[in-house]
């Protein structure tokens, strides 16, 4: 199984685009109103890819096969698939103007890679404390 780092972005439009920028010589992009339709088109890419060897009697590139994605999101994309999580609590618990972290939400300003580094950073924390929890 191979692992590959997809790219999550929200586009001004409200698009969401998943999309791997080079992977074995196939541009693998998926596209759609939500993180969720985004990543199943990219799927679908993949599967296109198969389905076109396949018609040309060719077997499909093993590297087509077995992919685990890790996915890279930008802010907006983000807070949009992990609804339930507050814009304004979670900037308070990231140590970051919660009114700074709603502009970056809306793409309305742009994280530097330092912020980003710091909200990186309380994501994981928070998965760490959540999967210390046992109920």
């Amino acid at each position: 199984m191979s692992k590959v780092t997809a790219i999550i972005e929200k586009w001004d439009d409200g698009t969401v685009s998943a999309y791997v920028p080079e992977f074995d010589g196939f541009n693998l992009n998926g596209q759609g109103k939500s993180v969720a339709e985004a990543k199943e088109a990219l799927q679908g890419a993949i599967n296109d890819y198969k389905t076109m060897f396949e018609s040309r009697g060719e077997t499909a590139p093993s590297s087509l096969s077995d992919i685990e994605f890790e996915f890279k999101y930008d802010i907006a994309s983000f807070f949009d698939n992990f609804k339930f999580i507050s814009v304004s609590t979670f900037a308070k618990y990231a140590d970051i103007n919660p009114s700074l972290m709603r502009q970056y939400k809306q793409r309305l300003s742009f994280a530097s890679e330092s912020q980003k580094r710091k909200i990186e950073k309380a994501i994981h924390r928070a998965g760490r404390e959540m999967l210390a929890v046992r109920l």
